[in-house]
């Protein structure tokens, strides 16, 4: 599908009011984001991909002035059907800007997991199995904050949108098919909701894997922990 490259306000409005009425008549989007966050403690917000039945995009949230307000207009609108893959980071990016989530999503490895296809199936997966076709993978780990992006680099970008496309309409099909529906209620609404995305303290100790149980020594590493978290957030600089 022949996509957008939109890094002005005025031409970021224009593709969204087209969105917005295309959703609001039963059109779905599909949303992806490519970020880095290797030396912040945020995500830095790279690039974002949507497709329409009618139009892919490709928005730069680096492009001077750029005012994303149109975009998060779609994403807060209980009425637009949001969809995304594995959406958990793309949403916590979204939450920081917006200070709220959407709430009409559907993310495709949840679905694809109730559909058989596996705990946490790939994206790759996914278009193989449903789309039948393979995608180019040698601009996975581009660096998304340079400027300017090269014609593969973007092509690769929004084949994670188009393909997602074909894939929620396949999973949704079957979802319903099956009567599943409600399988995959419990898991977005953890999606969609804020405190999801809070760092817990207590599952971070775990993750330093102290060999004692003892309370006192427990209680100073949950210190520490609290204290790392909270400089590596004011410093902006990776919680390692």
């Amino acid at each position: 599908m022949p996509y957008l490259f939109i890094n002005t306000s005025d031409a970021l409005k224009s593709y969204c009011d087209d969105a917005h009425k295309t959703l609001t008549e039963g059109d779905f989007l599909t949303i992806d984001t490519e970020f880095i966050r290797e030396k912040t403690y945020a995500a830095q917000l790279c690039l974002i991909q949507v497709s329409t039945k009618d139009h892919a995009a490709i928005i730069d949230p680096l492009a001077p002035r750029i005012d994303l307000e149109p975009l998060f207009k779609i994403l807060k609108d209980p009425a637009c059907k949001i969809v995304l893959h594995a959406g958990r980071q793309d949403l916590e990016i979204f939450l920081a800007f917006m200070k709220e989530l959407p709430t009409n999503i559907f993310d495709s490895q949840i679905a694809a997991m109730v559909c058989g296809f596996g705990d946490s199936a790939g994206y790759e997966t996914l278009v193989k199995k449903i789309c039948k076709t393979s995608i180019d993978k040698s601009s996975r780990f581009s660096n998304w904050a340079q400027r300017p992006l090269s014609k593969r680099q973007l092509d690769y970008a929004i084949g994670d949108v188009t393909y997602l496309r074909d894939i929620y309409t396949f999973l949704m099909s079957d979802i319903k098919k099956q009567n599943r529906e409600s399988w995959i209620q419990e898991e977005i609404q953890d999606l969609i909701n804020p405190q999801t995305y809070v760092p817990n303290p207590k599952k971070l100790l775990h993750k330093i894997k102290l060999r004692t149980s003892k309370p006192h020594v427990l209680a100073r590493a949950l210190a520490l922990v609290n204290w790392r978290e909270s400089q590596a957030a004011t410093l902006n600089k990776p919680r390692q």
